[in-house]
């Protein structure tokens, strides 16, 4: 793909800045609506991006909402076997799990930023530049675009939410994780998640068409050496330690009850819409991203722009509600004096793991996995859990 292909100035109806999945499904859905859409990245695509890259149900749900069709036109590995280990211990398998399609995220977003091009997204990727929050507007090389409305996607380092808030996010809750990528397609090696692979994180291995994407994350401020953490997880996993790897930052479940300021939303990444367990955001990113153009549609519609983000944030409220069941979890997951119960209770119930992989697969949510935590806990772990 080439990208900055459109170099002149002009008006548009929205512009949606970072191309990845939430930018991809603004932009689509903002088409699909009919309005004209300017598509802005800094990046040429295909490009490079840390990421699992494991599309659970409730992610393959969002794109065929959004962009049609069964799966996204790229290699897909499916799976539907699971291994699960905590802080050493295994807990067990899941077979004819629902399945999860692993793939490569420089793949994906490309096919997804096709996508939104073909539907007519006017092609800005691969230029930076000016961001004038007041107009919105963007002041790129080949002149200023303007827009009643802004939707930024540009990730967990969003200069837009730094121009809007002084930070992107707050470096005492940040994650921070790192990646290789093995080369070369393992059939035999199994999906495996780690729990506490990293402090209050966890680790993952996703065998793929063409290799396998090893990584682990945790809450930065617990992890004072996250590389010598990778080191050991890769030679727990039997792999070498000398593949490159690659570092970023991750929202993991703080995200900004107010997703934007003025006439600019902030999807994805950069709204913080990463859950706290699975680490899992692509989903989020498409549903996040459909949700701000449609907030931004009916705000035009109505002509009123300014009432855009009051509607967006609306909207948002179930994967905010989520996201903060998954924070409570988390203290029973990763809190040393809990991890006893919470390892118990998950190696001896496959109803308990069978429900956490149906909310992986978007056939739930976080509400009954809790209830069913709950159940199996002694009364002191759940208070500390739910913080009564």
């Amino acid at each position: 793909m080439t990208g900055g292909r459109a170099q002149a100035s002009g008006r548009f109806d929205l512009i949606v800045l970072g191309a990845g999945p939430a930018g991809s499904a603004a932009a689509m859905s903002a088409i699909q609506a009919g309005l004209r859409v300017a598509l802005v990245d800094k990046a040429r695509f295909p490009r490079n991006k840390l990421c699992g890259g494991g599309l659970t149900g409730r992610a393959i749900s969002r794109y065929r909402q959004t962009f049609g069709g069964t799966l996204p036109p790229v290699p897909l590995e499916r799976r539907d076997m699971f291994t699960f280990h905590a802080y050493g211990q295994p807990l067990g398998d899941s077979r004819d799990a629902p399945p999860l399609h692993l793939g490569m995220r420089y793949e994906l977003d490309a096919a997804l930023v096709e996508q939104a091009l073909a539907a007519g997204a006017v092609d800005f990727t691969g230029q930076s530049g000016g961001l004038d929050p007041d107009g919105p507007a963007l002041d790129l090389p080949g002149g200023r675009i303007e827009a009643p409305l802004m939707i930024a996607a540009d990730g967990v380092n969003s200069p837009t939410a730094r121009t809007l808030f002084g930070a992107a996010f707050d470096r005492a809750r940040i994650g921070f994780a790192l990646e290789v990528e093995h080369p070369g397609a393992d059939p035999d090696r199994p999906l495996r998640i780690d729990f506490g692979a990293a402090d209050w994180g966890y680790g993952w291995q996703f065998p793929k068409p063409r290799g396998t994407t090893v990584g682990l994350g945790g809450v930065m401020s617990r992890n004072a050496d996250m590389k010598a953490a990778l080191a050991r997880y890769l030679d727990q996993l039997g792999l070498p330690d000398t593949l490159p790897v690659k570092g970023q930052f991750l929202p993991f479940g703080d995200f900004r009850a107010v997703p934007g300021k003025g006439r600019i939303l902030l999807a994805g990444d950069a709204a913080g819409l990463v859950d706290p367990i699975t680490g899992e955001g692509i989903a989020h990113a498409l549903d996040s991203g459909a949700l701000a153009a449609r907030a931004a549609c009916r705000a035009l519609e109505d002509a009123a722009p300014d009432k855009a983000l009051a509607a967006y944030t609306h909207t948002l409220r179930p994967i905010h509600r989520g996201l903060r069941h998954a924070r409570l979890l988390r203290n029973l997951m990763f809190r040393e004096t809990l991890r006893p119960a919470f390892i118990r209770s998950f190696r001896s119930s496959r109803t308990l793991r069978g429900e956490y992989l149906r909310m992986m697969a978007g056939e739930t949510d976080y509400g009954p996995l809790m209830q069913k935590m709950a159940a199996r806990l002694p009364g002191f772990a759940w208070r500390a859990v739910s913080g009564t």
